[in-house]
């Protein structure tokens, strides 16, 4: 039992601070993927006081691919399929168990980290995509199956080209590493 405790201090020290040309090409990827996400998707919903494209899954998959670009879970396959599969998932299995919530959304998750595994897609934001499908209240619901094209689908492509295009502004930084 000892064994299983001491596993909880790690192995190394915290890794040394990003330098200053990464914190400043993650900021400028990570607003204008954001900001691209969300002017695009207010041009689509005119008039919507609530912003759908702005789900919460596309911070954390700023993060990945405009701080740590070089990561396997941040590249082109993982972005999109990541999301895509996850956000089906999370529409099936609350079509088919909407109730209780705590059950759908456990269940929502846990068979898209499976499902991720299975196609070489794991992207972890795709599990609070598969997550938010269950718990977005009536307008993600009201949605189904079109809130995986939109906005998981086109938010997460959007956010693949602006990945494209900044990261590659710096010399420091290739992306992808890899597209399948």
């Amino acid at each position: 039992m000892r064994s299983y405790f001491r596993k909880f201090t790690g192995v190394t020290q915290s890794p040394p601070r990003a330098p200053m040309a990464e914190v400043v090409a993650s900021w400028i990827g990570g607003f204008l993927g954001i900001l691209a996400v969300g002017f695009l998707g207010s041009l689509e919903q005119l008039g919507e006081e609530e912003l759908l494209f702005l789900i919460g899954s596309f911070g954390a998959s700023a993060v990945l691919i405009y701080g740590a670009p070089t990561v396997p879970y941040a590249q082109p396959r993982n972005l999109v399929g990541g999301h895509v599969i996850s956000a089906a998932i999370g529409v099936a299995v609350f079509s088919l168990l909407p109730e209780p919530i705590y059950l759908s959304g456990a269940l929502a998750v846990a068979t898209a980290i499976a499902a991720m595994h299975l196609t070489k897609t794991i992207h972890p934001p795709g599990g609070a995509s598969a997550l938010i499908a269950v718990i977005g209240g009536t307008k993600v619901h009201g949605l189904g199956f079109l809130y995986v094209l939109t906005p998981v689908g086109a938010g997460a492509l959007i956010m693949l080209v602006v990945a494209l295009l900044v990261n590659n502004l710096f010399p420091q930084r290739r992306y992808p590493q890899f597209w399948w």
